[in-house]
């Protein structure tokens, strides 16, 4: 009797140390799972989901003109635009109506004088937002870049240059006009703002890329009429252009899925678009809407997470120091 007890109760301390060992196993599994899963939202929530930008032109030039001359001298200090902007916008909350010269002066000089820009900013809490913010937008507005010109004996001759390589999209010598339209109210199929800047000109006058990139959409929309979508090789900048001419609102043989390079013309600026037939002439002025989307992530396109900047104060920087102005 006392046998049967005692293999009994082996019997059943092999078994409780099997469900214990399984229960240990099946918690660890759920644990990994669980943890994975908040890493896979943690990741998820880690991009940026809004970018306002407010840098001036004025702002743009003076920095810009100090990383190209650094370079260009090959300086002991090289300065980089973005993290200057970067760091004056941190200065300011992001609101550029309060820059001043005095302050990239005096930015200048502490870099001048031996402090880095990871001492400068190891203690602003905002500075890596701006940094990734205003990369993305500006990122491949400065670099190096060949240009191509012809001696006397008709040679092409091929100079490798550091400096502003983005475009103005209207092309060299045509004239335009604009003022800061973005966020101003839209009727036309819905209540609406207006997600970009709108250049006027005459109808025919060349639209060029503005930077290097790969066509994601061509064709008719009846609220751009005839556009065009190019998005930057790193992903995170798409292009539009539309209103585009009627009957010929494109460079021949354009199709989705071409690339595209910074300063060749894409298409020609009309009036088409607020009506769902195509070829139609339905806006009251000629002029070509331009903007620009900020994706941080693919879940942003075609989404109401869309980030669209004001580039209003992009086409005044490129307006006049652009490599075709």
């Amino acid at each position: 009797m006392n046998f049967l007890l005692i293999k009994s109760f082996k019997i059943n301390k092999k078994i409780i140390i099997s469900f214990l060992i399984l229960l240990v196993i099946s918690l660890s599994i759920i644990l990994f799972v669980s943890f994975a899963n908040d890493d896979e939202k943690q990741k998820e929530k880690d991009f940026i989901k809004w970018v306002d930008f407010d840098v001036t032109c004025e702002a743009m030039k003076l920095t810009s003109a100090l990383d190209i001359k650094s370079h260009n001298e090959n300086s002991n200090i090289k300065y980089n635009w973005i993290e200057l902007l970067s760091y004056l916008a941190c200065k300011y909350g992001g609101n550029f109506d309060n820059f001043k010269k005095t302050d990239l002066d005096k930015l200048v000089k502490e870099l001048e004088n031996g402090k880095t820009m990871e001492e400068l900013t190891k203690d602003l809490k905002n500075y890596n937002y701006y940094y990734e913010a205003y990369s993305a937008i500006l990122c491949n507005f400065i670099g190096d870049y060949s240009s191509e010109t012809k001696n006397e004996k008709g040679e092409t001759i091929i100079t490798n240059r550091y400096g502003i390589k983005a475009f103005l999209p209207i092309a060299k010598n045509y004239s335009f006009s604009h003022y800061n339209d973005f966020g101003k109210s839209r009727s036309y199929g819905f209540q609406r703002t207006h997600l970009g800047n709108d250049l006027m000109g005459s109808i025919g006058t060349p639209i060029v890329a503005v930077e290097s990139g790969t066509i994601e959409h061509l064709g008719w929309n009846q609220y751009g009429g005839w556009r065009i979508g190019i998005r930057s090789f790193d992903k995170k900048r798409y292009y539009y252009y539309a209103h585009l001419r009627k009957d010929h609102p494109y460079v021949e043989n354009l199709k989705e899925g071409d690339t595209v390079k910074a300063g060749y013309t894409i298409g020609y600026l009309g009036m088409t678009g607020y009506s769902i037939k195509e070829n139609v002439n339905n806006i009251n002025v000629p002029h070509l809407h331009f903007g620009i989307q900020l994706i941080f992530d693919e879940s942003q396109v075609d989404s109401p997470n869309e980030i669209w900047i004001d580039v209003y104060e992009i086409i005044e920087f490129l307006n006049g120091d652009s490599p075709h102005a």
